[in-house]
């Protein structure tokens, strides 16, 4: 039997603007840009979040909302400074800690009674030690696996304690609505709602079999979670699983090529962060909404990975004229990278174009760094 923590910081762009401007303390603070823009909300604070906002929302449906509030468009480096300050105080601590996300870490607490004591006891004093050194609020779960840990963290939101004992996970889960399970979401929650499921107990005391013709695989899987049942294995070492940009235009663009001008950037964009992050992506997508809000994608898988800005950018316009098929307004354009493999570099004893290329773009990388995404830009001939 394992002991799993689920740490997840309590409105974590939020906190670390707080951080640097003590003055939002107490205000309805919401990270995402222009209140009057098309853009959504990033993150809000609690005395937002009690006019009914929420992260993912359309920032103008915010500001009717919440006209009082304090609109700002966030410090995106020291929200990573502060989470890497989070990861190394916690690896200092436990042999395993996987980072699931910016904010939200799960670590295996097995075998550290002895030097932590108590798991329920130990969160509290960690709690305060995290506040006191990096003046984050956080929230934790506790149980014998991911899943239940992930739910309970949600329990008693903000700087909450929920500890679940190993045999009580079932008994815990039964009373909450099914969205608490991570994955019920807009699309899955009406098909669950229809059938009479109202608690995840609704789900537990159901037929395994009725949720695996229901569902396909996933519906064994929903039945295992709200049984208590989830994986107590934690990943060492994370891997990113993609790279994207997007944009939501001011008003609609109507016209290719003035939407091509836009993906031109977003692709120089991603390639900068592959190349940042020494990474390669072997599948390319582009996301197109239109003015209706019909939202549609595409997606191409290359024979070799690619860091390159103009192999990007030829195989997202491609996809994009392929997918721009209707005469409507177009409200945002993103590109997405995804099957990403570490780059490596071989040395070769004689130079060829490909070789060449390879130091060129890395000169590029080093320029941006230092002078910004728009110092330089690599062409694209007029025939692409």
């Amino acid at each position: 039997m394992k002991t799993i923590f689920h740490l997840d910081m309590d409105a974590f762009f939020v906190s670390v603007e707080r951080i640097l401007d003590p003055s939002l303390e107490g205000k309805p603070v919401i990270v995402g840009g222009d209140p009057h823009g098309r853009g959504v909300v990033a993150a809000c604070s609690y005395e937002a979040r009690k006019y009914g906002l929420h992260s993912g929302m359309p920032i103008r449906n915010a500001f009717r909302l919440c006209p009082n509030g304090v609109y700002i468009h966030g410090h995106h480096k020291e929200y990573g400074r502060f989470s890497k300050a989070m990861k190394y105080l916690l690896e200092e601590k436990f042999p395993i800690v996987q980072q699931a996300s910016v904010d939200e870490f799960y670590f295996d607490f097995t075998g550290c009674e002895s030097i932590y004591g108590p798991p329920e006891i130990f969160a509290k004093q960690l709690q305060d030690e995290i506040l006191q050194k990096l003046s984050l609020p956080c929230s934790m779960g506790i149980s014998s696996n991911k899943s239940v840990s992930k739910i309970a963290t949600d329990f008693k939101k903000p700087m909450g304690i929920t500890y679940v004992p190993y045999g009580k996970e079932k008994e815990f889960l039964e009373p909450l609505a099914i969205e608490k399970i991570p994955g019920v979401g807009k699309k899955l929650f009406p098909v669950l709602q229809a059938r009479g499921f109202r608690t995840i107990g609704d789900i537990a005391n159901a037929s395994p079999g009725y949720l695996a013709v229901l569902l396909g695989k996933y519906g064994t899987d929903l039945w295992n979670r709200a049984n208590g049942m989830g994986n107590d294995v934690l990943s060492v070492e994370q891997e990113r699983k993609s790279i994207s940009s997007e944009t939501t235009f001011n008003e609609d663009i109507v016209g290719k090529a003035e939407i091509e001008k836009y993906i031109f950037h977003l692709t120089s964009k991603v390639a900068q962060q592959l190349r940042n992050e020494n990474w390669q992506a072997s599948t390319i997508s582009i996301k197109l909404r239109y003015s209706d809000f019909s939202t549609l994608t595409r997606a191409k898988t290359l024979l070799h990975s690619t860091d390159d800005d103009k192999t990007i950018y030829d195989t997202s316009v491609q996809l994009f004229r392929q997918a721009y098929t209707r005469r409507v307004g177009v409200r945002l354009i993103g590109i997405h990278l995804g099957k990403l493999n570490h780059s490596c570099e071989q040395e070769f004893l004689f130079e060829d174009e490909e070789i060449i290329r390879k130091r060129m773009l890395g000169a590029v990388t080093k320029i941006r760094d230092k002078f910004g995404a728009n110092a330089i830009h690599i062409g694209v001939s007029e025939k692409d």
